[in-house]
Formats: structure tokens, C-alpha cells, sequence
């Protein structure tokens, strides 16, 4: 009996560290934009706040609507322009912190949309976090946004 009982207590500490770090993972106010009727790209963005006590990573995003979902940054080249990039190894989320996913900057960018974005359709992203695992959202469109109302 004691054998089945430490088994049993095995399984439940190798999944306790994925139960308790889904929570540590909240994300608040997103919305997805896309600049014209016709686009074939569209962005997400959002806040997200890690209500742990370690770091943990925002690894990849997955999405239906789109032929390709990555996360992208902007950076500034040599000749001064800002230029889209995806980010390699994805996006880190402090401990304690807020990590604002927002236009010109950190953001989720969505290329070969199937369909046309709508004000109020529903898009639905998988996020994948290195310790808090799979977060499946759907998120608002909004065309009326500006980089304003998403700054906190």
C-alpha cells in the first residue's frame, strides 16, 4: 500500500509545478489590429503579467487565422528606419512584472491571414510560456485602437 501511495504522491508533485504556474500567467487587455481592409498581416498585442516569483519566457504563438503566427520586435537600422524582425527565443516576462506586447514595439504578428478582420471578430491564439505551458486566448479585433488607449 505504501508503494501505490508514493507513486501516486510522485505523480501529483511532477504535475503540481505546471497546475500552480498556470496561474502565475495573466493577460490583460488585448486586441488584435490589422491597418486596412485588404491586409494579409495583423497584430496582437496585450499586457502581460507574471504574478510569480521567477521569470519565466513566452516561447511561441500558434493561430488558426494565419498561414505563419510569430512574435516580432522592431528594430532600428543602420540607416535609422525602424524595421519589423521576429524575435529567436521569444520574449521574457519578469517576475513581478508587466510585459506590454504594443505596436512599434514587442507584438504578435500574424502573416496570411485567411480571412478579413472585422471590428469584434474573435481571433484565437495559443500563447506557449517555458514554465506556465499553453494559454489558448481569443482575442477582440479592434480597429478603432489607437497606441493611446493601450498604454497603462
Amino acid at each position: 500500500m505504501t508503494l501505490i501511495r508514493s507513486f501516486f504522491a510522485a505523480i501529483m508533485l511532477c504535475g503540481l509545478p505546471a497546475l500552480l504556474s498556470a496561474d502565475t500567467i495573466m493577460v490583460k487587455d488585448a486586441y488584435a489590429y490589422r491597418a486596412t481592409p485588404s491586409s494579409k498581416a495583423g497584430g496582437i498585442f496585450m499586457m502581460i503579467h507574471n504574478h510569480g516569483t521567477a521569470d519565466d519566457r513566452l516561447v511561441s504563438v500558434a493561430s488558426t487565422a494565419a498561414q505563419k503566427a510569430e512574435l516580432h520586435t522592431h528594430i532600428q537600422s543602420s540607416d535609422g528606419v525602424m524595421k519589423m524582425r521576429p524575435v529567436i527565443g521569444g520574449f521574457v516576462i519578469e517576475a513581478g512584472k508587466i510585459a506590454m506586447l504594443k505596436r512599434g514595439a514587442d507584438h504578435i504578428m500574424l502573416m496570411g491571414l485567411h480571412n478579413s478582420w472585422h471590428q469584434g471578430d474573435l481571433i484565437s491564439i495559443v500563447l506557449t510560456f517555458e514554465k506556465a505551458g499553453e494559454m489558448t486566448l481569443d482575442v477582440p479585433v479592434d480597429l478603432n485602437r489607437s497606441d493611446a488607449a493601450h498604454s497603462h
